[in-house]
C-alpha cells in the first residue's frame, strides 16, 4: 500500500517535530518534508509533489492563506490540511474557498490529525468537529462587514499581494518572490486600493489587520 506523503508547513520547529513524532507512529503515513513559510511552502510542493500539506496560518512572509492559493493554482493534486489555532470562522471560509480540503485545530492534534489527513488523501474534506457548528451557523448568517466583501473583490494574485504589502515587503522583493515583474506588482498594488478604497500603505495595514491577515505588531 503506497504511503500518504504529509509536508508540514509551520513556522515554529518544535511544533514541525511534534507533529513528525505523532505520524511517525503510522505506517501508512510518512513525512516528506518540512518548510517554515509560505514561499517555503510552495516551492517543496513543486520539489517533493506531496499528497498532502499540513498548513499553518501565520507564517511571515507569504501566510498559509496565500500559500494555499498558490498551491491550489500549481499543484492541484495537492491536498491542503489546514492546522491552526484559530478556529475564527472567517479564517475557515477564506481557506475552504481558496481551496484547502480541511481545517484542523492544533489543540486537536493526534487522532483528529491522522483522520484527517487519511480522509482528504483519499478526495474527501474534513472539518474539525470542535469548530463544525460554528461554521454552520456562520454560513447561515448573512454577511455583514462591508470590507468584507470588498476584500473578496480581489483576485487571488491580488490577495497575495495585498498581504506582502503588509507584511511590509517592497515591491522588488514581492516581485522576486512570485516571479512576476515589478510592473506587475504596480499594477496590482493600484488594482487593490482601488478595490478596496485605500490611499496608502497604513491604511493597507489596517485593513489586513482588521481581516486577521497579519498581527497588529507584524
Amino acid at each position: 500500500m503506497d504511503k500518504i506523503r504529509v509536508l508540514i508547513a509551520d513556522d515554529h520547529a518544535i511544533v514541525r517535530e511534534g507533529i513528525r513524532l505523532i505520524l511517525a507512529a503510522h505506517e501508512d503515513i510518512e513525512v516528506v518534508g518540512e518548510a517554515q513559510d509560505g514561499l517555503e511552502t510552495v516551492r517543496r510542493v513543486g520539489e517533493l509533489s506531496p499528497d498532502v500539506v499540513l498548513m499553518d496560518i501565520a507564517m511571515p512572509g507569504l501566510g498559509g492563506l496565500e500559500a494555499t492559493i498558490e498551491i491550489a493554482k500549481s499543484a492541484p493534486e495537492c491536498r491542503v490540511l489546514v492546522l491552526t489555532q484559530y478556529d475564527d470562522a472567517e479564517y475557515i471560509y477564506r481557506f475552504l474557498h481558496a481551496g484547502a480540503a480541511g481545517y484542523v485545530l492544533k489543540k486537536s492534534v493526534g487522532s483528529d490529525l491522522v483522520s484527517a489527513i487519511r480522509a482528504v488523501a483519499q478526495g474527501k474534506s474534513f472539518l474539525d468537529p470542535m469548530i463544525a457548528d460554528k461554521v454552520i451557523r456562520g454560513y447561515l448568517e448573512p454577511e455583514t462587514t462591508a470590507d468584507q466583501s470588498l476584500y473578496e473583490r480581489l483576485s487571488d494574485r491580488e490577495k497575495t499581494v495585498f498581504k506582502l504589502i503588509a507584511e511590509g515587503y517592497t515591491s522588488r522583493q514581492i516581485a522576486e518572490s512570485l516571479v512576476i515583474s515589478i510592473k506587475t506588482v504596480m499594477t496590482h498594488r493600484a488594482n487593490i486600493m482601488e478595490k478596496l478604497n485605500v490611499h496608502n500603505k497604513a491604511e493597507i495595514i489596517k485593513l489586513a489587520i482588521r481581516h486577521g491577515l497579519i498581527q497588529p505588531d507584524a
